[in-house]
């Protein structure tokens, strides 16, 4: 029986894993997931590094060599990171060809460090990108401030970019401008604007995290209407993501939008991020089930990849209850929750989240690196450390 995250794709959803490790790949599992299990592409992160590379013993004999070569803990990290992420595009490279280059995407993400950096993102994301040397990489960026011009600029350079860490309508609209932009540059001097593939990332299940926690406040200080404050739980993150596929069809069908259409240009994804399940009160499949619909990606982990295939929906779901999904938010806002606020504060501890992963990572990487035993000729085989 086919899987249910590949009959999604004849829906128009790409179920994406969000996972990567060394393991996964010289297992057969990744490719057992592509070709099994309904895999279209891979989204990594720093934590997903962080937790591979710290746990793993299948990057022991790598290290090593590039320890004793003298290599700096950041350049460590990178070649092995690259090294999976090579990998990993190579197995998702049938289905890249296959889907005409819509599908079949890695990615990986700059340095969490740079968020606040555009120019710094530009230039790590290029380097990144010649570094890894495969069609079907996608560069992740931060959708901060900083991080939405340096957007513009890779998507004008002709990379594909997956824009991380979106929360709020207003910051998905910028994200939406800075694509779009980036691509009419790219029309005006005359290049090509086909080829060119990017998703924007919108989380979701850590909306429903926070909300929650400030309704169940707002019940325990007034009992009396507690009924009324738990009964609005579960729904913000659902209906935030509804509000944002609202946003991508209207801009994507717009007067700007559809002469590059035209000239070949692709629409910039929604992917539906952070869709595993926090309340274990609500369906493990809730953040998919709920948001299957046209040109959109949902990345998910292991266990709800696992929970999709053995009962999760197959049906295109996005736009049931959207006039309901409006009056929720606002309903929200009426009750002194913000959501732009939410989200704001969402943002910055992702950024921070990413950024203590990519110290933890480079601390662990650190610590074995010293433990390397000294070569011959010196501690680093006779080879002068690269700085």
């Amino acid at each position: 029986m086919e899987a249910r995250a590949a009959q999604l794709a004849r829906l128009g959803q790409s179920i994406w894993y969000d996972n990567i490790s060394r393991d996964l790949l010289d297992s057969g599992e990744l490719a057992r997931l592509i070709d099994r299990e309904g895999v279209r592409g891979v989204t990594s992160n720093p934590t997903i590094f962080q937790k591979a590379m710290s746990s793993s013993k299948a990057y022991e004999a790598q290290f090593a060599d590039l320890a004793a070569r003298g290599l700096a803990t950041p350049e460590i990290y990178e070649a092995m990171a690259v090294d999976d992420i090579r990998r990993g595009a190579d197995l998702l490279r049938g289905v890249f060809d296959r889907s005409g280059g819509r599908d079949g995407f890695i990615s990986l993400e700059v340095s969490p460090k740079l968020a606040h950096d555009t120019a710094g993102t530009v230039a790590e994301a290029k380097r990144l990108w010649q570094s890894v040397g495969r069609p079907n990489l996608m560069i992740k960026v931060p959708a901060t401030p900083e991080g939405v011009p340096a957007i513009r600029s890779l998507i004008a350079a002709g990379m594909n970019v997956n824009v991380t860490l979106i929360f709020s309508l207003a910051a998905y609209a910028d994200v939406i401008g800075a694509f779009v932009s980036g691509i009419e540059d790219r029309a005006s001097r005359g290049e090509p604007v086909t080829g060119i593939a990017s998703v924007a990332s919108f989380f979701v299940s850590r909306v429903d995290s926070t909300v929650d926690a400030a309704l169940e406040s707002r019940a325990k200080a007034d009992p009396g209407n507690a009924a009324a404050w738990l009964a609005m739980r579960g729904k913000a993150a659902i209906a935030n993501a509804k509000a944002a596929y609202q946003l991508f069809e209207r801009e994507f069908s717009s007067a700007r939008w559809k002469p590059l259409a035209a000239k070949g240009a692709q629409v910039q994804r929604p992917l539906w991020a952070s869709t595993s399940t926090k309340n274990p009160s609500y369906k493990d499949t809730i953040y998919v089930d709920t948001l299957i619909g046209e040109h959109t990606v949902n990345t998910v982990p292991p266990a709800t990849l696992t929970a999709l295939n053995d009962h999760g929906q197959v049906a295109v779901t996005i736009r049931d209850g959207a006039d309901e999904a409006r009056g929720h938010l606002g309903a929200l806002e009426a009750a002194g929750i913000s959501m732009s606020r939410v989200c704001d504060d969402l943002l910055r501890a992702g950024v921070a989240s990413f950024a203590q992963s990519f110290d933890d990572l480079l601390g662990a990487v650190e610590s074995r690196r010293k433990e390397v035993p000294a070569a011959p000729g010196g501690p680093f085989g006779g080879a002068a450390p690269r700085r």
